[in-house]
């Protein structure tokens, strides 16, 4: 009786569904796994730990005072660390536990980060009055507050310094908010306009037509541009002046004193000295920065919205592209081509195209987008930019394109999946209604098989957001903090470099000088290029459930 309802529950498919169930568990498990892992390590990145300073006595040497931010602790063989040429005592236990020390003040130490032994530190404590100064070069800096300065005269000492400080740090980031305003919108308008009337003497110079009126009224438009540029120098100037007008002295864990311009600092803080509630708004301070501001200190500090704006932009840029020639070609392949053996083939041909390595579209792109479309292009339309390349050269417009053809196989296959699943009667009911097939087809077939093209355009998201390597040839640098799209004519440049949250991670990972300070950024931007992706997936997801609400299509 057992073996027979032993075979019952194999024939019934019981095994299958409970395989398959635990197949889904175990993924949803390994997913959400992975992700909790990128959030701890890249969100706490941005948490402000207690700063500690203690006593370091190394055994045979003189001891001395360190001072920073505990990021890692690592239990290590005794034999390893008296191999590596430590003098470690061979009496003790089989392991000794090791420190990763932010310790910062790189101008002073030669490094940000030094590994200690757990054992040699001695007497921590977290005084609150050390503080953690954020710079925009040269990272941070741990230290007490001696005084500050206006002019080389010292203004403030003591714990009256501290509140000196910060009112001046605020007085400093309104300056470089003005200069940063200054520097990049309105010179960066003037540079803009002048290298317009530029090409344009040039343009019409390669006419024949640059005559004494034509150059006359270049000239004056110039002059004009020129004054504006000199008021603006001026202002420039004067901001510079008032921004490194300020200092502090800070007195470092080894007793050294040194000066640091407030024109170089970001931000002040004594962590030790803050509440709970002073820690979270910190926090999130931390947070809105790294997702606004732009990068600095080889994009290992700063934020990375450049990065965003332009992988947003280039996915969407890209989606406009490869949807309607995705939906054209699935609709001929199954509407209106004969299925003979040459559509097989082709058919054959675009889910290969899908397997393809993107570098080989990367490669593609480069040879024939760059160099011979944008040099034609160059050729053509702007000869006054030679030898200067407009979009003979790697740019927004090519990397979205690229883009698209490298997803253009799961469009196509998406949208052709959709249409197959349409019943005949359907077709032949508006037919006999008297619609023609072109009518048919637009305001019947495609509306129902909407939701599939959408759910081709969700996976072409997904997979192009994440590219990299064809990306690095055709478009993305790793640093471009001026935005593509911006108040100068014509307002979206198409042959601009950009970024791209994946590259951006590829370069702090793999090409950063300092890795110990990069590593909490690949995890914060590998996260934050999930909730990017996540993000279009459900505006599209939103989309197709809405059209298929809407036609009642019979695809899911």
């Amino acid at each position: 009786m057992k073996q027979n309802n032993l075979k019952s529950w194999y024939k019934s498919g019981a095994p299958g569904v409970w395989m398959s169930g635990g197949a889904v568990a175990i993924a949803i498990i390994m997913t959400l796994g992975l992700l909790m892992v990128i959030a701890t390590r890249g969100l706490g990145h941005f948490w402000p730990a207690n700063v500690i300073e203690a006593d370091y006595s190394i055994p045979g040497q003189a001891p001395k005072v360190m001072a920073g931010e505990i990021t890692q602790t690592e239990e290590v063989p005794r034999a390893r660390l008296a191999a590596s040429g430590m003098p470690v005592a061979e009496e003790g236990g089989e392991f000794m536990t090791r420190q990763l020390l932010k310790v910062g003040n790189r101008e002073l130490f030669g490094a940000d980060f030094s590994w200690v032994i757990g054992e040699w530190l001695s007497n921590p404590r977290t005084p609150a009055e050390l503080m953690v100064v954020e710079r925009r070069e040269w990272g941070n800096m741990y230290g007490y507050l001696v005084n500050v300065k206006e002019n080389g005269q010292i203004v403030a000492e003591g714990e009256a310094a501290w509140a000196e400080l910060q009112k001046r740090i605020e007085r400093v980031d309104q300056l470089h908010a003005q200069l940063s305003r200054l520097e990049k919108k309105d010179i960066g308008r003037i540079n803009h306009s002048m290298e317009r009337i530029r090409l344009e003497g040039r343009k019409l110079e390669l006419q024949g037509k640059l005559d004494a009126a034509a150059q006359a009224g270049l000239d004056q438009r110039r002059a004009v541009l020129d004054a504006d540029y000199k008021v603006l120098e001026a202002q420039i100037v004067e901001l510079y002046q008032q921004f490194n007008r300020d200092s502090m002295t800070v007195r470092v864990s080894d007793g050294r004193e040194s000066d640091i311009v407030l024109g170089k600092v970001v931000r002040a803080f004594r962590p030790n000295a803050m509440g709970p509630l002073d820690k979270v708004g910190f926090y999130g301070l931390k947070l809105w920065e790294f997702v606004s501001d732009e990068p600095r200190e080889a994009n290992t500090e700063g934020g990375i919205f450049p990065a965003i704006f332009g992988t947003v932009l280039m996915v969407m840029l890209m989606a406009v592209i490869v949807t309607p020639f995705g939906v054209i070609a699935a609709v001929y392949l199954r509407e209106y081509a004969h299925q003979g053996p040459l559509t097989r083939i082709i058919r054959i041909a675009v889910n290969n195209l899908a397997g393809v390595p993107s570098i080989v579209y990367g490669v593609f792109g480069l040879g024939f987008f760059v160099y011979v479309l944008g040099g034609s292009i160059d050729s053509l339309f702007f000869p006054e930019s030679a030898p200067a390349p407009t979009f003979g050269t790697p740019g927004l417009m090519w990397a979205s394109l690229t883009l698209a053809i490298l997803t253009l196989p799961v469009v196509i296959v998406a949208t052709e999946e959709g249409l197959a699943r349409i019943p005949r009667a359907v077709r032949e009911g508006s037919l006999a209604l008297g619609a023609t097939k072109a009518e048919t087809l637009w305001k019947v077939v495609i509306p129902m098989a909407s939701p599939a093209m959408m759910t081709g355009l969700i996976l072409a998201v997904a997979r192009a957001a994440g590219e990299v390597a064809p990306l690095m040839l055709v478009g993305v640098v790793k640093l471009a903090p001026s935005l593509p799209l911006n108040g100068n004519y014509p307002y979206l440049h198409l042959d601009q470099k950009i970024m791209h949250l994946g590259f951006h991670i590829y370069d702090v990972g793999f090409q950063s000088p300092n890795v110990e300070a990069a590593r909490p950024l690949v995890y914060a931007t590998a996260l934050l290029l999930v909730i990017v992706i996540a993000l279009l997936n459900l505006t599209a997801v939103y989309i197709r459930n809405h059209l298929r609400e809407k036609y009642k299509a019979l695809d899911h």
